[in-house]
């Protein structure tokens, strides 16, 4: 068992409070914030399976016990919350707050997140709202079909998709990107293949380095060098980064 596997009874039980306490949370705000508007709860411990609680879920087609790689794309605090599972913080949650996100269909959306740490520092928990920014697009359509009663009828929604239809999806969007097929790729552009696949959580869904090695044609080694090739990088850029801030804040 890891260091990160041996919590104490009390941070179990203060996981355990903070999480039943927001199950009825989302109940409420599903109820309230209008029916294009998405809440999800989500356990990060629990990746392939991290959505504990949902409302409204038509907005993005999930349900409980999606994973969370099912969330809308480019997702920003998805994408904080993965880096944060790496590394501990202070004991304070974070808030992601107002960013544009793609439901899988393509639905444009403006999402907010709140990452919830205990006592330690550690992540284990997201609330999310994503609102349906097309709600007028889909009014207009319905209004047109009220119109054209004699019109193509709309197909139902396909069921959530599966995560093997999920990592499959991942990887092939991330080896696209680079315009050239796996053997004429060379060793940065597959190290940008595997930050695409980070990106988008992969890495924390088990299984997902094995899946990544095979389809560039690479150890599951060298998948490991590259992430830690990627680390290495974002650690490099952070001192540059804050020093742009400083200067911007000094004007």
């Amino acid at each position: 068992m890891s260091a990160r596997q041996k919590r104490s009874p009390a941070i179990d039980a203060e996981r355990r409070q903070l999480m039943n306490a927001l199950h009825p949370v989302v109940k409420m705000l599903g109820t309230i914030v209008g029916h294009h508007i998405e809440v999800v709860l989500h356990d990060l411990t629990q990746p392939a399976h991290s959505i504990v609680a949902i409302a409204n879920g038509h907005v993005s087609n999930r349900r409980v016990g999606n994973s969370i790689l099912s969330g809308p794309k480019d997702d920003q605090g998805f994408a904080a919350a993965k880096d944060t599972l790496a590394e501990r913080g202070e004991a304070v949650h974070s808030v992601i707050d107002g960013y544009p996100t793609l439901t899988r269909a393509g639905h444009r959306l403006k999402s907010s997140t709140v990452i919830f740490r205990d006592a330690a520092g550690e992540p284990f928990a997201a609330l999310c709202l994503n609102a349906d920014h097309t709600i007028i697009e889909a009014t207009h359509a319905w209004l047109g079909r009220l119109l054209h009663p004699d019109g193509a009828t709309p197909q139902p929604a396909d069921e959530a998709p599966e995560m093997d239809t999920l990592m499959k999806e991942i990887i092939s969007d991330a080896v696209r990107r680079t315009g050239k097929p796996v053997n004429l790729m060379s060793k940065e552009e597959k190290i940008q293949a595997v930050q695409a696949m980070m990106q988008r959580g992969l890495f924390i869904v088990k299984g997902g380095v094995e899946r990544a090695a095979a389809a560039l044609s690479v150890t599951r080694y060298t998948v490991y060098n590259y992430l830690e090739a990627l680390r290495q990088r974002a650690e490099l850029a952070k001192p540059a980064a804050r020093r742009s801030n400083g200067a911007r804040g000094a004007r």
